[in-house]
């Protein structure tokens, strides 16, 4: 069998001719288009456009490095405002070329709805702005135009910022809303920052709001001291045809910042008063700012003692004016106003005043304890004098720098007048005397030698109770210091002996004992255990 192929004609795809692309057509109609956001922040997005093309570069015009895209693909690119020539370049798969620069206009919308908010404490001021289209703000506080404004805040706002003012007054804040161009947006305001008026009042704080209030035909004003123009004051004038109860309230009506500290011990207070004459009636009320003249007050009176100098008035408010109402302390006393020359009309008289505050709180003085030598100023000094003596705290007869103690046995005091050493307290420690350390010396200035000079110890739990022991000593110089040595082994006749099971705690001293007062006067210093 004849067996005939028979093969068929096979023919090949070639896939490497690329004769295709040397005749593709050059790009045309090379287009961009620009799409703004229109929020202020620059952003542009670049969509490039034309026949042919298969890629293109994109130069932004701006000094940014040009990207190249796909057909098809946009690009982002944020500008500042202004104008700019865009040019795309677009390639054919075969790298021919086309160009074209199209014009880009960048400008930024106004800043639109800029607030302010603001709010005080003091002398600082916390403020925040916002404001639609802004990118940033710049602020001005008005407390000098040499400060540059400060940049605050992004496009979003309300963040808040804190500027402390030199010194009280008003300023007025200017806010600037930029919107990274050329257009801004601008919103002022004017406030006043002060720190409330408070006690001590001394007109010399530039932080403090020291308004004052008149009423009454009262005229108020800050200035400088009549006798110091580096002090600063007030000066009142009742004018002519004022009221008799004309005066000014010390600040506003919101009073001081913080209660007045007067309690049932602390209870004075102090003004400095420029009067134009001695014997004028100054009255200084304590009320409640948020029911003032409804009772609630406590006031008192003090009278001029100088004219044209400057003293210092002390104010007593455990003694209230006659008919008014007395200091409770169930009443909060946060506003106060003076009164010159009150119940008298008004006749142009001018007052200066200074240093409203209150007094000074005695120092809180340690218990009197031996030695006794009267030259410290934290011990309590005070000495409790019976049957008709006096004492009193005064400096050497012969040293002016010596501090003494000066006791006078007063005409018709008795013959058994003294003085105890302190109050009734006695010591802060035990005296500590035994059977060989039993002598005490006290020096003493007396007006003439040969008078008897007792000194009595006791115990302040059970004074003149037998368990006290007592010894005597003539002075033997008169108008001379002379140190008296007491000794506690010679009791005196009649009186107990000295016992180590007594406590003694307490020393009386009587001057010219068992003679009748006559005047005589002793100073009298150191007592002292030997």
């Amino acid at each position: 069998m004849l067996l005939i192929l028979s093969v068929a004609a096979c023919t090949k795809n070639n896939y490497n001719d690329t004769s295709f692309i040397e005749t593709a057509a050059v790009p045309s109609n090379i287009s961009t288009m620009f799409t703004i956001t229109q929020d202020n922040t620059g952003l542009v997005t670049i969509t490039p456009n034309g026949t042919g093309a298969s890629s293109y570069d994109i130069y932004f015009g701006d000094n940014a490095s040009p990207v190249n895209i796909p057909a098809g693909k946009s690009v982002n690119h944020t500008y500042a405002e202004g104008v700019y020539t865009v040019k795309v370049v677009g390639y054919n798969v075969a790298g021919k070329t086309a160009t074209a620069s199209q014009t880009l206009t960048v400008s930024y919308r106004m800043p639109q709805n800029l607030k302010l908010n603001v709010s005080t404490s003091g002398v600082s001021v916390t403020l925040s702005a916002t404001a639609l289209y802004a990118t940033y703000f710049k602020v001005y506080f008005g407390d000098s135009l040499n400060v540059n404004p400060l940049p605050v805040a992004s496009v979003l706002g309300g963040q808040s910022i804190t500027h402390q003012y030199p010194s009280a007054g008003k300023y007025v804040i200017t806010v600037i809303a930029l919107s990274g161009g050329a257009a801004t947006a601008q919103i002022t305001d004017t406030i006043k920052v002060a720190n409330q008026i408070n006690l001590p009042v001394t007109f010399d704080d530039p932080s403090v709001d020291y308004t004052v209030s008149d009423f009454g035909g009262n005229a108020s004003v800050l200035t400088k001291d009549p006798t110091n123009a580096n002090n600063w004051v007030m000066q009142s004038t009742k004018t002519g045809g004022a009221q008799t109860w004309a005066g000014t309230t010390v600040g506003t009506g919101l009073g001081f910042a913080t209660k007045i500290p007067i309690t049932a011990t602390n209870n004075k207070m102090t003004v400095m008063v420029y009067s134009p004459a001695a014997g004028l009636d100054i009255k200084l009320k304590l009320d409640d700012h948020t029911r003032p003249n409804a009772g609630y007050s406590v006031e008192t009176d003090v009278l001029t003692t100088k004219a044209n100098q400057w003293e210092t008035l002390t104010f007593d408010f455990s003694k209230p004016a006659s008919g008014t109402p007395a200091w409770s302390a169930a009443n909060t006393y946060d506003l106060a106003s003076i009164f010159f020359d009150f119940n008298t009309g008004g006749s142009g008289k001018v007052f200066y005043w200074d240093n409203l505050q209150m007094q000074s709180a005695p120092p809180v003085l340690s218990q009197i304890n031996l030695p006794v030598t009267f030259e410290s100023t934290t011990v309590d000094y005070t000495m409790s004098d019976f049957g008709g003596n006096v004492s009193t705290f005064t400096t050497d007869p012969v040293n002016a720098n010596n501090h003494v103690m000066k006791s006078i046995k007063t005409s018709g005091a008795q013959t058994w007048a003294g003085t105890t050493v302190g109050t009734p307290l006695g010591f802060a420690t035990l005296i500590p005397i035994t059977t060989t350390k039993n002598k005490m010396t006290v020096m003493v200035y007396s007006p003439a030698a040969g008078l008897d000079i007792k000194l009595k110890l006791d115990d302040h739990t059970r004074p003149n109770a037998g368990y006290s022991v007592e010894t005597d000593a003539l002075t033997t110089v008169a108008n001379q210091w002379e140190t008296l040595t007491f000794d506690f082994s010679k009791n005196s006749s009649g009186t107990p002996a000295f016992s180590s099971a007594n406590k003694y705690d307490l020393v009386s001293i009587f001057f010219d004992f068992n003679v009748a007062g006559s005047g005589k006067v002793f100073y009298w210093d150191n007592v002292i255990l030997l």
